[in-house]
């Protein structure tokens, strides 16, 4: 498991080790410069409640959760419960080598899917 903090520490979650992650470019990921590491809800081990302070806007489908002391983004979760899925900000994880982490682009802001690496 790794441990993933915001910066003063007040926020910790904990989750598998990630082996990709997703750079987004909507409007908010964009504005965030998250990489996402996706989970099921069962594999992370939340913060403790009244840590964090969410953040929705649009479809209202994502809550995008902060630190309310540092500010920083540490992970968000679906409002609706329909998926099996939420996202932690692996730039909080800290010792993940980067220089072997699959980093897969996301087109948010306008195809919505997966930009193909180059064969």
């Amino acid at each position: 498991m790794m441990e993933a903090a915001c910066h003063c520490g007040a926020v910790r979650l904990s989750a598998p080790e990630p082996t990709q992650v997703t750079e987004c470019n909507c409007s908010i990921c964009r504005r965030i410069g998250a990489r996402w590491a996706y989970y099921s809800p069962s594999e992370v081990k939340m913060p403790q409640p009244g840590t964090t302070q969410p953040y929705v806007w649009g479809d209202r489908m994502l809550a995008f959760h902060r630190c309310k002391s540092c500010g920083c983004v540490t992970h968000w979760q679906s409002l609706d419960g329909a998926r099996d899925r939420m996202a932690v900000n692996a730039r909080n994880m800290d010792g993940l080598d980067w220089e072997r982490m699959r980093i897969r682009q996301f087109d948010g802001a306008g195809a919505f899917k997966y930009v193909e690496e180059p064969a």
